[in-house]
């Protein structure tokens, strides 16, 4: 309750109580509030005026209606009282000039009972007056009598009744008084008179301020701007700011220049201020012919060609006007004195020009003639001339003003192709004047630069198996010079490759430069292509250079693995031997293949396509060498077929398969049995050490020249030389890693089976020998196998854990073919350890 003041407040009590007076008489609550209450003030206990309890408001679902869109009132259910829910303006809600009721509806329900509340807005005065304009014009004459009245606009004041406009009050002034003028509707209206009568040229315009005041505590107020504009008589005459102009101007002025202007002021208004200007009536025609002036500017100009020699001196008349009414003229005189000037510059005329001249072109060729004139005095006609520098050329002066330009040096079209010599003349003058002369002169081309090749060579990449008639580079050249001389034609010089003519291979477009191929290279067949070539312009002489050019062939994945060893008996598989009795980790087989492709397409890869049991075989995925993983079980097949896979890593890669059919063979008991009965005899024991040891002398000689031969033409590195063992150890701990310990030594490369940790753990794995030091000569006896060897050229030795392969084939040096070993004669003897054997068996 902001604008709520004491008296107003007890105005409120008082329209309370006459509420429950007339409710208790005519049945309706009126309730009487000032405007712009703030959300949350009390209207009135709605609920006791209505004489209903507080716990029944919400039980019989009080509620309150108005005809407005704006919910303006609210109940509280606590307390009963009717509070403002949204702040409310008079001056929207209701005409000024008319009460304010709010009329609402109570009603409630079971039983439904309805009640009509009026709610009376008393208004503040929350609004001061306004103007509907911030500003008034008025256009007064300087002949307006005094005691004239001017109407001015109202104020107006949303508030009603004493809040509205109480009076207006004018601005302090000599020339205006205000009036108030009230209709019979009581609506005052301000009204301006004059009281002095008005002068433009004093005062042309005022500016006065009306206030209107409203009647309300405190009043409030606002304001608009009057401004009254003299409007003007013809009452003055143009005065001209000299009576006299002087002025000086140059022969030959440029036509337009302005030599003068003339200014004339009325203080009259409007068109009768408004000054025209002009030549008075008795100006000579030469005068208007020479010179012009402007009508509203008073500028006068150079109209024609004014020449120091033909008249020194000028004078005219010039009359100033106003376009009012009977207008009164004024008139000044202007003096022009011309003054001489050296106005004429010196004249070039070019007589001839020998253009183009050649590059090559000897010091002092001629290039141009020209002739220099003066049209001034003689005085003035003493000329200079010279030409433009940093140019190779220069000017010779001759008889009667006639000078000559020829070359002063060597010129290059290549540096520069044209050049404007510009030949500069002055005169002796006052100031001097200079003229130029620009003669442009083209440079021919003579062939005197080499055509040169961009780069000191050319690699150039093509990728096998292209297209023929493809693009497969280019070359490029640059040469200076122009037209035919700077013309360049390519070209593959003679040559021969692997006793082809080059041409063969490849040809070069001789404008482009574009080589293209002329066949489909083969990578495994040419890897690159040495080549020169060159390039020529069209000039007289024609001029050369040559270029090597490097064509590199790229190699493409287009060439399968080629699978050397085993090898099939025609379309069927190759055929394989195992013994049953052999160890995990037995060498079964190594297959060996070959791309004929080069890099990463060549690089091959192993793995087992179709096992006949997964659990059985693995093969190393970079050396091809096919290992078992665990003991031939009984419920193993005698015939096992292994399918490997060998792809290179080519994109997309490549591949081939080898079937392998290996055969199991059985472990003769009887046999065995008869030979560890030979092993009592007493002929056995003594004689049969003897040939052992010279046996296996002969036997380990064939191993070490085996082992050496395939370490140099096949595995050539691929085992660690260790160098704590003797020669001997040396040559069977290479053998021995590769069979004893093949599980161990491949398991980093060779990928096992899922189930082979069960399958391992379930067979006893011998014990193996040391690699550290030499065995010593302490005997102790030992069970062995004899073996006898079909292939005197190839021999293959089972101990227990594996086996060794000695391949001495020539035919290829990258087969490993093994032939099939069999189990020829077992005795069990005694025998002192040989030095060449290391493994580890079960003592006698």
């Amino acid at each position: 309750m902001a604008y709520l003041t004491f008296p107003l407040f007890f105005v409120q009590l008082l329209c309370l109580i006459f509420g429950q007076f007339l409710y208790s008489v005519y049945g309706t609550i009126r309730y009487s509030i000032p405007e712009e209450l703030q959300k949350g003030s009390m209207v009135g206990n709605i609920a006791k005026d209505l004489g209903i309890d507080l716990r029944q408001l919400s039980v019989r679902k009080f509620r309150i209606a108005t005809e407005k869109h704006k919910q303006y009132l609210d109940i509280n259910f606590e307390n009963g009282i009717l509070l403002v829910n949204e702040k409310i303006d008079r001056e929207q809600l209701c005409e000024p000039i008319f009460a304010c009721v709010l009329t609402l509806e109570a009603m409630t329900e079971n039983p439904f009972e309805l009640y009509n509340i009026d709610v009376e807005i008393i208004d503040i005065n929350d609004n001061p007056p306004g103007f509907p304009k911030g500003e008034t014009r008025f256009e007064i004459s300087e002949f307006a009598s005094p005691g004239t009245r001017f109407p001015l606009q109202r104020a107006y004041d949303p508030d009603s009744s004493s809040n509205s406009v109480h009076t207006y009050r004018l601005s302090q002034n000599d020339f205006f008084a205000l009036d108030l003028q009230t209709n019979s509707n009581q609506i005052m209206t301000p009204e301006l008179v004059l009281q002095k009568a008005l002068d433009r040229e004093q005062q042309a315009t005022h500016r006065l301020t009306l206030t209107a005041i409203d009647g309300g505590s405190p009043s409030k107020s606002g304001s608009t701007q009057i401004v009254i504009i003299v409007s003007d008589i013809n009452d003055n005459a143009p005065v001209f700011d000299e009576n006299v102009y002087q002025v000086a101007i140059p022969e030959n002025a440029p036509r337009g220049s302005l030599i003068a202007k003339v200014n004339a002021i009325d203080l009259d208004e409007g068109v009768n201020g408004e000054v025209i200007y002009s030549f008075s009536e008795g100006t000579d025609d030469k005068i208007r012919k020479l010179f012009s002036i402007n009508a509203e500017k008073g500028e006068i100009r150079v109209n024609d060609i004014i020449d120091f020699e033909e008249m020194e001196n000028y004078e005219m008349t010039v009359q100033a006007k106003d376009r009012g009414i009977a207008g009164i003229p004024s008139y000044c005189k202007v003096l022009v004195k011309v003054t001489d000037v050296n106005d004429n510059a010196p004249r070039i005329m070019i007589s001839s020009v020998h253009a183009p001249i050649p590059e090559n072109a000897p010091e002092g060729t001629l290039v141009a003639i020209l002739k220099v004139t003066d049209r001034d005095s003689k005085e003035r006609q003493a000329v200079s001339c010279r030409v433009s520098k940093d140019v190779p050329f220069k000017l010779d002066s001759s008889l009667n003003n006639y000078y000559t330009v020829v070359t002063d040096g060597v010129v290059d079209r290549e540096k520069v192709s044209e050049y404007n010599i510009t030949i500069t003349c002055t005169d002796k003058g006052n100031p001097p004047l200079s003229t130029n002369k620009t003669i442009p002169v083209q440079i021919s081309d003579v062939n005197d630069n080499v055509p040169r090749f961009t780069q000191s060579s050319f690699t150039m990449y093509v990728t096998e198996n292209n297209a023929i008639g493809a693009s497969i580079g280019f070359l490029s050249a640059n040469d200076p010079d122009s037209n035919q001389n700077g013309r360049l034609s390519y070209s593959i010089l003679d040559s021969a490759v692997h006793g082809v003519p080059v041409s063969t291979f490849v040809y070069v477009d001789s404008d482009s430069g574009v080589m293209f191929a002329q066949q489909r290279f083969d990578y495994e067949q040419l890897h690159d292509l040495q080549l020169s070539a060159q390039v020529m312009d069209n000039g007289t002489p024609p001029l050369a250079s040559n270029v090597s050019v490097n064509v590199i062939i790229v190699d493409q994945n287009d060439n399968a693995p080629v699978i050397l060893s085993p090898l099939a008996n025609g379309d069927s598989a190759a055929e394989e031997t195992i013994p049953r009795s052999a160890d995990p980790g037995y060498l079964v087989i190594k297959v060996t293949a070959t791309d004929a492709d080069s890099g990463q397409n060549a690089q091959l890869f192993y793995q087992i396509s179709q096992p006949t049991d997964e659990s059985l075989f693995t093969v190393s995925s970079e050396s091809g060498e096919v290992w078992t993983i665990r003991h031939f079980g009984t419920k193993d097949s005698l015939k096992q077929q292994i399918v490997i896979l060998v792809r290179d890593n080519g994109k997309p890669s490549l591949s081939s398969t080898i079937s392998i059919n290996l055969s199991v063979l059985e472990t003769d008991q009887t046999s065995a049995s008869n030979v560890a009965a030979l092993g009592n005899s007493e002929f056995w024991t003594h004689d049969i050490r003897m040939y052992l040891i010279i046996s296996f002398g002969i036997i380990s000689f064939v191993f070490l020249a085996a082992i050496v031969m395939l370490a140099m033409k096949i595995q050539k590195g691929a085992h660690g030389d260790h160098g704590d063992c003797c020669c001997s150890e040396r040559l069977f701990c290479g053998v021995q890693r590769d069979s004893l310990r093949g599980v161990q030594k491949a398991s980093a490369n060779i990928p096992i089976p899922v189930n082979y940790p069960d399958v391992y753990e379930r067979v006893s794995v011998p014990h193996t020998a040391g690699y550290g030091k030499c065995p010593t000569s302490n005997a102790f006896t030992k069970d062995f196998t004899l073996l006898k060897l079909h292939d005197p050229l190839q021999s293959a030795l089972t101990v227990k854990h594996g086996s060794f392969l000695i391949d001495n084939t020539t035919k290829d040096p990258y087969s490993t073919v093994k032939e099939t070993v069999q189990s020829h004669e077992v005795r069990h003897v005694t025998y002192l350890q040989n030095p060449y054997f290391l493994g580890q068996g079960s003592q006698a």
